[in-house]
């Protein structure tokens, strides 16, 4: 039987260029620059007939739809050239056309056809309480599913889970202080759940496009890469915010800002979490690589177990 979400090797061999030599190329520049410089268009078209697809599922949960929206603003190459060509996005809420009942369908079929191969990208928190009611995702021969029973189902099926953003890790926002919906974090909802799938937490609000796009070509390629105690990979979440700010120097210097408008100086005493925050922002950048959050204001640890409240207040008035 043909396998409709699988291209014929053949096409690959006509290409000159297979999925692996593709994928160890992205993987051994991934930690270095960003996805945009890695993926050149000439050698993406080239691969559209010739790359043997990894079926990557994206459901939304508790969430501002932010990650979504971080991944869709990668520049070079489109959106649709990596996730459409190179990785098959084969269902995201947000992008497809498709909805109602024929969509949960085609989610639970490939689920089903590719078990334990697929790779399943979760953005958005878990809302537990009121047996899952505050997020109903959709529904399936005449009855509601919610976040908890979509997670709980197509958990258990996949090769591999991506948590896309913080409040897929670890909460984020719908888990702050007041939350009355039990929302919890990917990893955590699986481990109560008894489901031992693994897990790569991508953390950021929103994550940088490059992280998500790099982890998932990453897994197609190595595996689940080498990860931080938090369930961050390495190769973006290894580096400390605060050591490679352009205000060190400053820091060392002991000369400390007063005020954000202040052209020189840490801004610590401002409440800048850069020191206990890892990730590599300032290699990447934000905005097609124009700047990133420490050169306008400061950071305020997104990428953290218990964002938001572990560093709120933001600002701390002088």
């Amino acid at each position: 039987m043909k396998d409709e979400h699988m291209l014929p090797d053949v096409q690959q061999e006509k290409t000159g260029v297979s999925r692996r030599t593709f994928l160890k190329a992205v993987t051994g520049t991934v930690a270095g620059v960003g996805i945009s410089q890695m993926f050149n268009p000439a050698l993406v078209a080239a691969l559209e007939k010739g790359l043997k697809t990894h079926p990557v599922l994206w459901i939304q949960g508790q969430g501002c739809t932010g990650c979504s929206t971080s991944l869709l603003n990668i520049v070079d190459p489109s959106i649709a050239d990596v996730l459409l060509k190179v990785i098959s996005l084969q269902y995201h809420p947000t992008v497809m056309a498709s909805e109602g009942e024929v969509a949960m369908k085609n989610l639970y079929g490939i689920a089903e056809e590719y078990k334990g191969k697929f790779s399943l990208a979760i953005e958005g928190a878990i809302p537990v309480s009121a047996d899952g009611k505050y997020c109903i995702v959709g529904e399936y021969h005449h009855k509601e599913i919610t976040m908890v029973d979509l997670v709980k189902d197509l958990g258990a099926k996949a090769g591999s889970i991506l948590a896309v953003g913080t409040c897929a890790a670890y909460g984020g926002i719908p888990a702050a202080e007041g939350n009355e919906t039990g929302a919890t974090g990917v990893k955590s909802f699986l481990q109560s759940c008894g489901i031992s799938t693994p897990v790569v937490n991508i953390p950021g609000c929103p994550p940088h496009p490059d992280w998500i796009v790099g982890s998932i070509a990453y897994l197609l390629q190595r595996g689940i890469p080498e990860m931080d105690s938090e369930g961050r990979p390495l190769i973006f979440f290894g580096e400390n915010i605060h050591d490679n700010c352009p205000r060190a120097e400053d820091y060392d210097m002991g000369n400390v800002s007063s005020t954000l408008s202040d052209p020189r100086g840490c801004r610590i005493d401002l409440g800048c979490s850069g020191p206990d925050t890892y990730a590599d922002c300032y290699k990447r950048k934000w905005n097609g690589g124009m700047n990133w959050c420490v050169e306008n204001a400061i950071c305020i640890g997104c990428v953290e177990p218990g964002f938001p409240d572990a560093s709120s207040p933001f600002y701390e008035a002088k």
